[in-house]
């Protein structure tokens, strides 16, 4: 009897730590020990649905892909919202860090996104300034990547200014105040990535986006994710 209640203890012991290593390997890893910065962040911390973009403000692709979300920005929030889905943009100097050419608005664009998100704007002058490169360089007509890297702080400076921001904001520009932070991240950037933009969305990832896309064509791509959760 006594041999018997030993087996049937050791048994249980085993299941119980079989349960305990299975649960360990299936529980979700929490969104807020993955996240690089929450101020670059849009949606819920703890949505199931977690979407990562690689990005860079001189990179055509990436802003083909993020001036629809722009345009179509209540939407959008509305969109992630219904699906619990968390947002992500990791923001780096990397075409000029690792680019075929060290492309100057790569490293301005970064340093004068993290200047405003030091005065928690983020957001504001991120879709800004998509939508300006957009307008002004990447539509049909513009003055394309060359143009864009050809205007130096300057331009940069003149869109925080133009939604507000302080002189900290100019100053923490000239003087490549978050340098430091951001080449760190495109280091990280480069060990993760294939090609630029790059998306991670729950299990799906993908790169480049259709210079013609449109936003049915961002929400197909954000619906792909969600199969592969």
């Amino acid at each position: 009897m006594k041999k018997a209640l030993r087996i049937i203890g050791v048994v249980a012991v085993a299941v119980a730590l079989l349960a305990t290593i299975i649960i360990s390997m299936t529980k979700k890893t929490p969104n807020t020990d993955i996240v690089w910065d929450e101020a670059m962040t849009m949606g819920n911390l703890n949505a199931k649905n977690y979407y990562i973009m690689y990005s860079d403000l001189a990179c055509p692709y990436c802003i083909y892909f993020e001036n629809p979300i722009v345009e179509h920005e209540e939407d959008f929030k509305r969109y992630i919202k219904e699906k619990d889905i968390l947002v992500e943009i990791r923001l780096s100097d990397f075409l000029y860090e690792y680019g075929q050419h060290q492309s100057p608005a790569s490293r301005e664009g970064a340093i004068a996104a993290y200047c405003a998100k030091d005065e928690g704007r983020f957001w504001d002058y991120y879709n800004l300034a998509v939508h300006t490169i957009w307008q002004d360089f990447f539509r049909g007509g513009g003055a394309g990547f060359d143009g864009l890297d050809n205007t130096g702080k300057p331009f940069w400076i003149n869109l925080g200014k133009s939604i507000g921001l302080s002189n900290s904001f100019e100053k923490c520009v000239n003087n490549d105040t978050p340098l430091a932070t951001i080449i760190e991240r495109a280091e990280k950037t480069t060990k993760l990535v294939d090609g630029m933009p790059y998306f991670k969305f729950n299990n799906y990832t993908f790169s480049g986006f259709n210079p013609n896309g449109d936003y049915e064509d961002v929400l197909e791509h954000m619906e792909a994710g969600l199969k592969y959760r």
